[in-house]
C-alpha cells in the first residue's frame, strides 16, 4: 500500500509551536484495484476547531461533514485497470455530484475532468475549482494520476 507522510504542526509547548505528529498516514484504503485514497484530515465546524482532530473513515466517495471540510489524497489508476468502458453517447459510469466546493490540485500524471457537456485534460500542476457540479475523472493514460483535494461543505 502507498505510504503517505503527514505532518501536523498544531501543538504548542511553553507557548511555542511544535511538530505534534510526523508520521506515515495509516488511514489509506484501496476501494478498487489501484484506486488509493487517504482521507487525511476533516473538520466539522466553521470556523474550524484548531485543537481537535476529527478521525474519519476512508470512503470511495467523500462524505464531507455538515459545515466542515475534507482533505483527501487520491491516486486514480488508468481507466483500463479499473475495467471502465464508456459506451459512445453514454455518460461516464463514475459521474457524480457532491454538495461541496472542491479545490483540487493535480500532483502527477494526467486525467480528464468530464462534465455533462465537455471535458478537459489536466496535468501535473493544474488546479480545478469544482463547484458542486456533475463530473467524473477519466485516466486514459498508462500511469496513475495523483491529486489532492480539499472539499468544503457548500449550499446550493
Amino acid at each position: 500500500m502507498k505510504t503517505i507522510p503527514r505532518r501536523i504542526v498544531t501543538g504548542t509547548k511553553n507557548g511555542k509551536s511544535i511538530i505534534e505528529k510526523d508520521e506515515v498516514v495509516s488511514n489509506v484504503s484501496e476501494h478498487f484495484p489501484g484506486l488509493i485514497i487517504s482521507d487525511i484530515w476533516s473538520t466539522d465546524s466553521m470556523p474550524a476547531n484548531l485543537s481537535a482532530e476529527k478521525i474519519i473513515e476512508n470512503t470511495a466517495f467523500p462524505n464531507t461533514p455538515k459545515n466542515g471540510t475534507y482533505f483527501r489524497y487520491v491516486q486514480i489508476p488508468p481507466d483500463k485497470d479499473l475495467g471502465i468502458v464508456v459506451p459512445v453517447g453514454q455518460p461516464h459510469p463514475l459521474m457524480h455530484q457532491t454538495a461541496t466546493l472542491d479545490y483540487i490540485i493535480i500532483l502527477s500524471g494526467e486525467i480528464y475532468l468530464i462534465v455533462d457537456e465537455e471535458e478537459t485534460l489536466l496535468q501535473a500542476g493544474d488546479i480545478v475549482i469544482q463547484r458542486g457540479t456533475n463530473h467524473a475523472w477519466s485516466n486514459r493514460s498508462e500511469k496513475p494520476c495523483i491529486q489532492l483535494a480539499v472539499l468544503i461543505d457548500a449550499a446550493r
